[in-house]
């Protein structure tokens, strides 16, 4: 019986266990992202504004909540592609505010089907707030049409697919190490003598 190569096998094993180990990993990121979108279901679900959160960690403990903010200056006017409530494609117009207090925020005023929007001059605004983090404003703003509501179902889960691909390449690894080991092995038996 022919001895295995030490460190090609060592190198094999480690880059192996690596590929498991990350397929596991991502199995427990896939755990988590379906907690995190549960809680965002639940948010959803809560009808009472509150006011735009201060910092990250607020921020991200208030998504798909419904909020309110005093926008006291706009900042800068812009448009975006957006899909209506009614899922038609559009424009998505926009406002960067500045706020009573000091800050910034984002707000999706409403849709419209060409880019060019009205004018709107701040105020007080209500919506839910969605990822960038931005708000958008239930109700529309500036006698636009209403935005698609942000849907947690939105935020990317690909975590299965990503453990399925670390354990296919990891079984690849396998295969190919193996396959590698039989052919050095008829090599090393040299050619068949009569």
């Amino acid at each position: 019986m022919q001895r295995l190569p030490v460190i090609p096998t060592v190198l094999v094993a480690v880059a192996v266990a690596t590929m498991i180990a990350l397929g596991f990993w991502q199995l427990g990121r896939l755990d988590e992202k379906e907690a995190l979108i549960a809680t965002y279901r639940q948010a959803e679900a809560m009808r009472d504004p509150v006011p735009w959160p201060r910092g990250e960690d607020a921020m991200r403990n208030a998504l798909y909540r419904r909020a309110t903010l005093r926008c006291s200056r706009v900042i800068e006017s812009s448009a975006r592609a957006g899909t209506s409530a009614r899922g038609t494609p559009g424009w998505a117009q926009t406002a960067r505010c500045q706020l009573a207090g000091g800050g910034e925020a984002m707000v999706m005023l409403g849709w419209t089907r060409a880019p060019d929007g009205p004018p709107w001059a701040g105020g007080t605004v209500t919506g839910t707030i969605a990822p960038g983090p931005r708000l958008v404003a239930d109700p529309p703003l500036a006698g636009l049409s209403a935005l698609e509501k942000p849907d947690p179902a939105e935020i990317p889960n690909n975590h299965l697919a990503y453990a399925w691909q670390w354990f296919f390449f990891a079984a690849t690894a396998l295969v190919i190490y193996v396959l590698a080991l039989r052919r050095r092995g008829r090599s090393d038996a040299g050619p068949a003598q009569d």
